[in-house]
């Protein structure tokens, strides 16, 4: 699976793999499993989707901020596996958290953005369990947040 390719033919590329922010590192190996620390929509160093959905955004930026999270998580991925996306069997789950206002419902719309851009790279390899729920506040302003994880072959 070469995911730069389907990602051009999509109209997206592989960001650079993001720094953590905190105390933690990006991701980590544990037995069959690769854990993604939670990912924010900052795209090579670049702020952007900052606000609360339902207040400051739409649900369709919403959207753009999790596909901006996607791509930060296989970005991770590719750097964990070192480019070799064979070692990769499937993603397995994602945790969506989204910036919003009380009584907004449509999380599962947003989070959409990241379940369906991993499926359209992996295909059946990219369909996977997940949350998405409504948070006041994510760190640094953030709309959306996102962590993964992916089993090895």
């Amino acid at each position: 699976m070469n995911i730069q390719i389907k990602l051009k033919e999509l109209g997206f590329e592989l960001p650079a793999v993001a720094a953590p922010a905190a105390n933690y590192v990006p991701y980590v190996i544990s037995g069959k499993h690769i854990f993604i620390s939670g990912q924010i929509p900052f795209l090579n160093g670049e702020k952007m989707h900052l606000g609360r959905v339902g207040e400051d955004l739409s649900v369709e930026q919403g959207v753009a901020a999790a596909q901006a999270c996607a791509l930060n998580i296989l970005a991770q991925v590719n750097d964990a596996v070192d480019g070799d996306w064979s070692k990769i069997a499937r993603c397995v789950k994602l945790g969506g958290f989204v910036n919003c206002v009380s009584g907004f419902t449509d999380q599962p719309l947003v989070i959409n953005g990241a379940s369906n851009l991993i499926a359209d790279v992996m295909g059946d390899a990219g369909k996977h369990a997940r949350f998405a729920v409504g948070a006041n506040v994510l760190p640094l302003g953030v709309a959306v947040e996102i962590d993964a994880v992916f089993a090895l072959v």
